[in-house]
């Protein structure tokens, strides 16, 4: 089974209707129980980073999420502010965030470029991961962007301004700073991709497209 993380502040059924175009069937996760039979999970973002880390404690579903994606190892796709909490601290709100990944979350220079950025930029994939993409435009909506302390974890990047982390990837962990259900079919075949990874449980891959 397909989890959609559902908060107060995501945009979860902007991704659910592009899992739908895909052919796939997945569930609005809004509990611990929701999770518990993921083969894999979406983690979307809309607003700031403060408020999805409230609303998933307020939720109750750091526990199982850690489990799920830190010790089963189901595949983890955090889009936008859904990449920003992987790391450990956000300046929006000054909030500590998951910290799955090194790193902390800074914005942009208003004197240097327009924030937020809005709009299509190209991403270009440094390294090769499981799922698969080509360096082309994808959709932004941001005002801040990751400081990857390692980089190895750094899977795609773009330029405003300055070059700028567009992706991240460690193990089943893959973010993107872009958004994959608002980027036409480019964004369509990363989601596919990603959903195509293996589940680390025969069952749970059996339940992914029920």
């Amino acid at each position: 089974m397909i989890a959609v993380i559902d908060y107060k502040a995501g945009n979860a059924p902007s991704v659910m209707h592009a899992i739908k175009r895909l052919g796939l069937a997945a569930q609005l996760a809004r509990t611990s129980t929701d999770l518990e039979d993921a083969s894999h999970i979406i983690l979307p973002g809309v607003g700031s980073a403060a408020a999805t880390m409230k609303s998933l404690a307020e939720q109750d579903l750091l526990p199982q999420l850690t489990q799920s994606v830190r010790k089963d190892k189901v595949p983890f796709l955090g889009i936008c502010v859904g990449l920003q909490v992987l790391f450990e601290h956000s300046e929006e709100g000054e909030v500590d965030c998951l910290a799955w990944l090194p790193g902390r979350i800074a914005r942009f220079d208003s004197s240097e470029v327009r924030v937020p950025q809005m709009g299509w930029n190209e991403v270009n994939f440094v390294k090769e991961t499981p799922v698969k993409a080509t360096s082309q435009y994808f959709y932004f909506v941001n005002s801040y962007y990751a400081e990857v302390a390692d980089q190895s974890d750094l899977w795609g990047t773009a330029n405003y301004g300055a070059p700028f982390t567009a992706a991240v990837n460690r193990d089943n962990i893959y973010g993107t700073q872009f958004h994959v259900e608002k980027s036409g079919e480019a964004g369509l075949a990363l989601l596919n991709n990603f959903l195509n990874l293996p589940s680390p449980s025969p069952l749970l891959e059996e339940s992914a497209g029920k």
